[in-house]
């Protein structure tokens, strides 16, 4: 059975059918699914659904929305962290991070969220899930200026080699998902093929980061064309990655299952939830 680190399913794009995008994916045997808040606005909405579909979640808040976060936000993760402490369904504190691909954010202010975040992550003894958009540097200097020891997953990660290595070795596992599929990946497929085994998860970014067979370009999204990621396509990225690995689908999904529950431990309680729920 597939895990997916990294599914957004409170997205509004699955408003008109959550329910069989959810059956879809359990049908394809994606038997859990972590969903990550972006903001504080949307923790308790992540809570319900990883609980009405058996899955789990992480709480934060993403980068490209702290413009328009306050410290009162930071206040309200803090509590609530601390009412889900016994709550096997929060196995994290995400999607945080920085992002330096996207123009006009404020860096001191993403350094800010992400900094007490961390603390808070620290606090609660809980791995993070981490946004790594042309920013592996200054995260890896945040954890360990704060000294987080919980790891976590490096989130879609496109670093080097160097950087792989070095977030490997803070406890973290890299996270791979739909850019994988694509030929051009060439950094991105060599690190998924040559990186240990221990070091890799998989995951979809539904309804984001699509793979190649659901790519559209500009001149077809112009036309009216349009595609949606789903949590259900996380065996054929799975696919994508045991061809790299000269691993068997079976071989992959187990062991890029394990390595979820190596880096997000609370994932191991749920994993009968499914099965007799």
């Amino acid at each position: 059975m597939w895990t997916d680190t990294h599914c957004h399913l409170d997205a509004s794009e699955f408003d008109p059918d959550r329910g069989a995008v959810v059956a879809r994916a359990v049908a394809a045997g994606v038997s859990q699914v972590v969903i990550p808040a972006v903001v504080a606005g949307n923790f308790e909405q992540v809570r319900a659904l990883a609980h009405a579909h058996g899955f789990s979640y992480a709480l934060g808040i993403h980068p490209l929305y702290v413009m328009h976060a306050r410290d009162e936000d930071l206040g309200r993760l803090d509590r609530m962290l601390a009412e889900c402490r016994d709550d096997p369904g929060l196995v994290g504190i995400g999607e945080i991070g920085l992002d330096f691909f996207v123009k006009d954010l404020d860096a001191a202010t993403q350094q800010h969220f992400y900094v007490e975040q961390l603390k808070l992550a620290k606090r609660h003894e809980l791995p993070v899930i981490l946004h790594v958009r042309r920013s592996a540097d200054q995260l890896l200097g945040g954890l360990r200026r704060i000294g987080v020891r919980s790891g976590g997953i490096g989130h879609a990660f496109n670093g080097s080699r160097q950087q792989a290595d070095a977030f490997i070795e803070l406890g973290f596992k890299l996270g791979f998902g739909g850019t994988l599929t694509f030929d051009r990946s060439l950094q991105i497929r060599r690190l998924a093929a040559e990186l240990p085994a221990e070091a890799l998860v998989l995951e979809t970014d539904a309804p984001d980061i699509p793979p190649h067979w659901l790519y559209r370009t500009a001149e077809e999204r112009a036309a009216g064309a349009t595609s949606r990621n789903e949590p259900g396509e996380l065996p054929r990225i799975g696919a994508v990655l045991a061809e790299l690995r000269g691993w068997t689908p079976q071989e992959t999904a187990a062991i890029t299952g394990r390595n979820a529950r190596a880096a997000l431990p609370r994932l191991a309680a749920l994993d009968g939830v499914r099965a007799h729920g």
